[in-house]
């Protein structure tokens, strides 16, 4: 068979090290399923694109490397692009790969013809269309190198089908060095004076970004906290300070005479530096790696920004992690931020095991944590209102949320691209309104023996819209979020080779979530929920 430039791109993702790609086949796309073929890349077959790009994402920020999604042309990639916002706000570096129409024929009405770079472009580091064949690997190094490079994200590769099927005689493979992250490092003067103000603050935090919410990042928080005897605060939430997972931290947020923001944007997260959220005269150190960022913070905070330098997140913790050292006088304080960030209300407690009534919020929490502890299981957890409660309650080494894009519906996908990239048993914790997003999925698990356990609050309504309704307009005005009461999302599973609970009271709890675990496949464990709001810490 001649050389394509199908094969080409192929030859690239192998010198990437790509060994699954998460897709849904369409006709753009077929030369490039057919170059597959012996590859020793295993394609997961999805049942919609969006769910592709988010496995990919998953898989990505489990993994460290470059999540590959494949998608078909025009209404394929519409789908995908979607959400590529979730990758983009969590720092998840993914690389889209979207059949095209044909070079040759754009701007004559070619089949599903799109604008596909233009349309990707907002919600993405770069977006282009591959313009030959001999080309294709090095489009493929240029995208690794940008999705990794600086702060990670999603970038776009739309690839025409005459490219595609255009023969070459020749065209190398780049250096595998051009597809690697090209470190922008915190040199070791700007690292000094970052230890030195630290030092010689009274009450500094260090506050990191999503991209260090990596079970990687995650070992570069904690030697940096050893070394300075801070503990660095990631924020990965669309709560921003309203958090659940980070406690009582807003208090000691108002307190800080220091911010160090360790490649953590300057944003809505922060309540834009303004006050009484952080103290008027809270002084601010930047490291970050794009210019644009670093201007907001400046225009932001104004002579309150005491340093600002060019760095991604890993290096800048590594580089401070080399030089900083504990402060006795601080240690009072760094405990204290310990404390708030670890507190939840005590009442908690109470609605652990088996209390009479109907199903709790805190109850499924408690519950869910157990489950998770027990078998050091990867615990993943969509948005919305039941979303909240386990990123406040449930402690799990390896864990991924839903971001700060705030979407809800990625916990199946999640769920499944977490368990490709770890073998290990996997929870997803969901309300019943995220799980009508992508239950189809299911039978992607099922195909490909990706069994993970999803746990659905199901309180029958789109909860967070709900409570919106009831607080700023009143009960009586609460309407269009009910969803039927009685579903029995458990049956789902079963129908797509899965496994189903079905709890209404908090003492099946455990024993449905072992036979869930114990099944081997897929499962649901629907949970019949008195639904309640998200929590709100405050002390």
């Amino acid at each position: 068979m001649a050389r394509r430039g199908a094969d080409v791109l192929v030859q690239g993702l192998r010198a990437a090290g790509v060994t699954r790609i998460f897709t849904l086949s369409g006709n753009h796309i077929m030369e490039v399923f057919d170059a597959l073929v012996g590859s020793g890349i295993e394609l997961v077959h999805t049942r919609h694109e969006a769910a592709a790009v988010h496995m990919a994402d998953a898989w990505a920020r489990l993994t460290g490397q470059v999540g590959v999604t494949m998608v078909t042309g025009g209404q394929g990639h519409a789908n995908a692009t979607a959400a590529l916002c979730s990758a983009l706000a969590g720092e998840v570096p993914v690389l889209l790969l979207s059949g095209h129409a044909p070079l040759a024929d754009l701007g004559n009405g070619a089949f599903q013809e799109l604008p596909q770079a233009a349309m990707a472009a907002p919600v993405s580091k770069a977006a282009w269309a591959a313009q030959t064949p001999q080309g294709l690997a090095a489009d493929v190094a240029r995208a690794f190198a940008i999705a990794l490079g600086g702060r990670p994200g999603p970038v776009h590769l739309s690839l025409p089908t005459d490219v595609l099927e255009a023969e070459v005689e020749e065209a190398p493979a780049p250096e595998a060095a051009a597809f690697m992250r090209r470190p922008m490092r915190l040199g070791a003067p700007s690292a000094l004076v970052v230890a030195q103000a630290v030092a010689a603050a009274a009450r500094p935090l260090l506050v990191a970004p999503p991209a260090l919410c990596t079970p990687a990042g995650m070992l570069g928080m904690a030697a940096l906290e050893a070394a300075s005897g801070l503990p660095v605060v990631p924020m990965q939430s669309p709560r921003g300070l309203a958090d659940p997972s980070l406690g009582a931290f807003p208090e000691v947020l108002a307190e800080a005479d220091l911010i160090v923001l360790v490649g953590k944007p300057l944003d809505f997260t922060l309540k834009f530096g303004r006050a009484p959220a952080v103290a008027a005269g809270c002084r601010w150190i930047v490291l970050e790696p794009e210019g644009a960022v670093v201007a907001r913070a400046q225009r932001l905070v104004g002579d309150r920004l005491v340093l600002a330098a060019v760095a991604d997140a890993t290096e800048a913790v590594a580089a401070l992690a080399s030089v900083m050292r504990p402060v006795a006088a601080q240690a009072g304080w760094a405990d204290r931020v310990r404390e708030a960030v670890a507190w939840r209300p005590a009442e908690w407690a109470a609605l652990a095991g088996a209390p009479e009534g109907p199903i709790r919020s805190a109850t499924l929490g408690h519950a869910v944590n157990e489950a998770v502890a027990a078998r050091d299981a990867t615990f993943v957890c969509d948005g919305g209102e039941i979303g909240q409660w386990g990123m406040a309650m449930v402690r799990a080494g390896t864990r991924i949320v839903n971001g700060v894009a705030g979407a809800i519906g990625v916990g199946i996908p999640f769920a499944i691209g977490a368990r490709a990239a770890r073998a290990a048993p996997t929870l997803a914790l969901m309300g019943d309104g995220s799980f009508g997003f992508h239950m189809a999925e299911l039978d992607t698990a099922a195909r490909h023996g990706l069994p993970f356990v999803a746990v659905v609050g199901n309180d029958s309504r789109w909860n967070a819209e709900f409570q919106i309704q009831v607080r700023d307009y009143g009960a009586n005005r609460a309407h269009g979020c009910e969803l039927a009461p009685g579903t029995r999302y458990d049956l789902v599973a079963a129908a797509l080779g899965g496994h189903g609970e079905n709890v209404t009271a908090a003492r099946e709890l455990a024993p449905a979530l072992q036979r869930a675990f114990d099944s081997g496949k897929p499962a649901v464990v629907n949970v019949v929920l008195d639904g309640q709001p998200a929590p709100s810490l405050r002390r």
